[in-house]
């Protein structure tokens, strides 16, 4: 049993990364419900949900088309990002394109043709309905996302500069390769296989090539539609998220701290996912300019590692280092 995407050679050729807030909002609404739960995100599970118990989200036109009795829900909801890093509002822009007749063609499919009544809303006024549902999750992605955005940007974008690494060193097939276990390359298709799915699925894809989107706060799982109204999305679980809500949390070893000191071992441990300066010294409650001289030091032994990515260089722990903290 397996979902199959066909890519011939220009379309791999179109194949690009790109980073969705809007996926993140809807990711975590999921979570929040109990769909496919990730243990790594346990710790922002428990916030979020004593922060929606202060004040809830009103969600009164998303949550029925992403919580039902439904194995799926409304491809539109997390339209492929039309630029790389796209912003919240670029990404409810493009969920607001998205044709009437694709929206109850989408709602058609999820949830046959008699529709529950928030799914037969959306269907008789669309735009309406669209204009809504985006007010709702820039809303949640404000409340829920935005305060953890600068550190799960970070993890997305060391995601991608690793996996465009591979795409340099051992093409397609080894960038697949390493996307997720359930996942492959084999003559010119990208194959899905597991135990979630009951019987062969052939993709209809969009236009142009894939967008591979990392994602830190999902399931553990791929996520491809098998229909969509923009580019074929492939949303993957990203690298370093377990290590994602840690910073500050865990005691560094012993070992660690005798050879190195208290500081440097605390950072060496925050860093097993990938950070800025600014977002570290935040994490651990220091100034920016101590982070930066430890930093230094541990970098010239080997220990962390750094990366541009666009205006912000990231710090990550190496593999040295990992070695060093995991041992006591």
């Amino acid at each position: 049993m397996a979902l199959t995407v066909d890519i011939g050679v220009a379309e791999l050729a179109a194949t690009r990364f790109a980073i969705s807030p809007l996926s993140e909002t809807v990711a975590g609404l999921q979570q929040l419900a109990g769909q496919d739960r990730n243990t790594v995100n346990l710790r922002w599970l428990r916030w979020a949900v004593d922060e929606l118990a202060r004040e809830p989200v009103d969600l009164t036109h998303t949550r029925a088309l992403l919580v039902n009795n439904r194995p799926n829900w409304p491809e539109f909801l997390v339209p492929a990002p039309t630029g790389p890093w796209a912003s919240i509002d670029d990404d409810v822009a493009a969920l607001r394109r998205t044709a009437d007749q694709q929206v109850r063609a989408s709602l058609r499919r999820v949830f046959g043709n008699t529709l529950p009544d928030a799914a037969a809303a959306l269907a008789d006024h669309p735009k309406a309905g669209l204009r809504a549902i985006g007010i709702e999750l820039r809303t949640t992605y404000e409340r829920l996302i935005a305060p953890h955005w600068p550190r799960i940007r970070a993890v997305l974008d060391a995601d991608i500069s690793h996996r465009a690494r591979q795409l340099a060193l051992g093409g397609a097939e080894a960038l697949f390769a390493d996307l997720h276990p359930d996942l492959r390359w084999q003559d010119g298709r990208l194959i899905l296989e597991g135990a979630r799915w009951r019987s062969d699925y052939m993709v209809n894809r969009g236009p142009g090539g894939l967008v591979l989107i990392p994602v830190a706060l999902g399931s553990p799982y791929i996520l491809i539609k098998k229909n969509t109204s923009t580019q074929t999305t492939v949303r993957y679980p990203a690298r370093g998220t377990g290590a994602l809500w840690s910073a500050g949390a865990h005691t560094p070893p012993g070992a660690a701290v005798r050879l190195i000191g208290r500081a440097r071992a605390e950072l060496l441990e925050a860093l097993r996912s990938p950070s800025t300066t600014t977002n570290m010294a935040r994490a651990l409650g220091v100034t920016a300019s101590a982070v930066s001289q430890h930093l230094r030091v541990l970098r010239e032994n080997g220990l962390v590692s750094r990366e541009r990515s666009g205006r912000e260089v990231l710090y990550m722990t190496t593999s040295l280092g990992e070695a060093l903290i995991g041992s006591d």
